[in-house]
């Protein structure tokens, strides 16, 4: 017999519901969200059981880990597709959700989720702590920037991360008044900012031990924050069919409504990693205009910029930047600037 399990979890509970290819429901509990309950609750039932599905979420890395070391093979549902067809049950319960999880598997109507690798979430993980660390130092800069200029003190609008310490303890010498409330900013600030040299020291070593991002950064604009947080949000390159898809993943292709005479192409998506997209903008930016190496692709983008507008030449040159990233790491070639008649 054939068993569709299925998992509706939350952060303290799962809902267990097992049907068969009839739609039968064959057994049904609730356990806590725990890899050791789930997997006792489903051999309790049947050693028959091989595959589990659920929708991704924020226990997704964790139990999918758990459930393949435990010998079951793991489906993660794409969770807007899920979220669409659960809405039409009267009852929002999460044994309904359970029961609705198990018909969608048995029936396969379901767009399956890659579940990315343990080294890409570790290093998520360093990418997402030092930008953290990173906004935190930013916003007490501006903090103090705001209570400095109570005095009619006015720092540069251009100043480092770097020099901000230096010039601001200069500034407050000469106003004893205000040192109390400044100076313990300050030193907080100071903190913050050498953990994130830290962290950033440390996502530098990466990407110089890292054949694939010293690659990608062979392209004009990409730095080591873009080529790790691309290699990161993409994970195996092999699970995209053609490279194509890379642009439309990560929300970068127009969102399009037809339905009969009506045909409207709106705003990108913005579907998929939001890091990923951000990165891959700021690297087009810098192709584009800050960039002193010609190439084809960036006179395509000053082309465009001329005709449809700066933001919109940004946003088609970071589409074609993860076209071509994802080929390059295919192919483990480097970039190619184009032919001399498109660099001049």
């Amino acid at each position: 017999m054939a068993y569709h399990t299925a998992l509706d979890v939350s952060l303290r509970s799962v809902s267990i519901c097992v049907i068969d290819d009839d739609g039968v429901i064959l057994h049904e509990a609730k356990v806590a969200s725990d890899v050791d309950a789930i997997v006792g609750c489903l051999k309790r039932f049947s050693l028959d059981i091989r595959t589990v599905g659920f929708e991704a979420g924020t226990l997704t890395q964790y139990l999918t880990y758990g459930l393949q070391s435990a010998g079951y093979e793991v489906i993660c549902l794409e969770a807007r597709q899920v979220s669409a067809a659960l809405a039409a049950m009267r009852n929002k319960t999460d044994r309904n959700d359970a029961r609705g999880i198990a018909q969608i598997l048995r029936t396969g109507w379901y767009s399956r989720v890659h579940v990315k690798s343990l080294e890409s979430h570790l290093i998520r993980a360093l990418l997402s702590s030092r930008k953290a660390v990173l906004k935190k130092c930013v916003d007490l800069e501006n903090e103090l920037r705001g209570l400095i200029r109570l005095l009619g003190v006015r720092l540069p609008g251009t100043l480092k991360h770097g020099a901000f310490d230096a010039v601001l303890r200069e500034a407050i010498a000469t106003h004893a008044a205000l040192a109390p409330a400044l100076v313990p900013l300050l030193d907080a600030r100071l903190v913050l900012y050498q953990t994130y040299l830290k962290l950033d020291n440390q996502v530098k070593s990466l990407v110089r031990d890292d054949a694939v991002c010293q690659r990608l950064m062979t392209v004009p604009g990409v730095g080591s924050i873009t080529a790790l947080t691309f290699k990161a949000g993409v994970d195996d390159p092999t699970r995209f069919k053609r490279s194509r898809t890379v642009a439309a993943h990560f929300g970068l292709t127009p969102r399009r409504y037809q339905s009969g005479e009506v045909d409207n192409p709106g705003h990108i998506s913005k579907a998929g990693d939001p890091d990923v997209r951000s990165a891959l903008y700021v690297a087009a930016n810098a192709l584009v205009t800050r960039s002193a190496e010609w190439s084809s692709l960036k006179v395509w983008g000053r082309r465009l910029a001329k005709t449809r507008g700066h933001q919109r030449a940004v946003i088609a040159v970071a589409r074609k930047l993860a076209v071509i990233l994802h080929k390059m790491w295919l192919d483990g070639t480097d970039f190619r600037y184009g032919s001399a008649e498109a660099a001049s």
